[in-house]
């Protein structure tokens, strides 16, 4: 073995910062949350703004869009749906928009939402849907500053 030449210690101390300052690089977060394979865990997103609040699709009547499977009630949410997806998708991916709102991103339930100027917002939960409704506009703002970059 030989010993170090002082340009390889000069060369191994050029490169230790930038080792001890790197990180491993992870993979973003999907932009449609997912649940059991299905965007609203397979809820229908039409349903909600027809007034009937979440309704189980069926994987019979599904849409690709945005890298998720979207399932509906029926054929005619399904091709309402593929006529205008962003008029009926969730906001912020059907992530948790209190969470979102707070700088964080977390999952959402189908049972926690809320419709406001004709967009769909989904919580964590039902208390983190009262949170949200304590000052909406305000959390929406918020929430919007942190998307899409929080996805990574």
């Amino acid at each position: 073995m030989t010993a170090p030449t002082r340009r390889k210690l000069l060369l191994a101390g050029l490169a230790a910062p930038a080792l001890l300052t790197s990180r491993p690089l992870l993979a973003a977060e999907p932009e449609i949350f997912t649940r059991r394979g299905a965007a609203i865990g397979g809820t229908d997103t039409v349903a909600y703004f027809a007034g009937d609040g979440p309704v189980p699709g069926q994987k019979a009547h599904k849409v690709e869009w945005r890298g998720a499977e979207w399932h509906f009630a029926d054929p005619a949410n399904a091709e309402t749906f593929a006529a205008d997806p962003t008029a009926h998708a969730p906001q912020f991916g059907g992530y948790c928009a209190y969470a979102l709102s707070k700088g964080s991103l977390a999952p959402s339930v189908p049972e926690a939402w809320t419709l406001h100027r004709d967009q769909l917002f989904l919580n964590a939960s039902l208390r983190a849907r009262e949170l949200w409704l304590e000052d909406m506009e305000a959390n929406i703002a918020k929430a919007r500053e942190y998307w899409p970059g929080i996805l990574g």
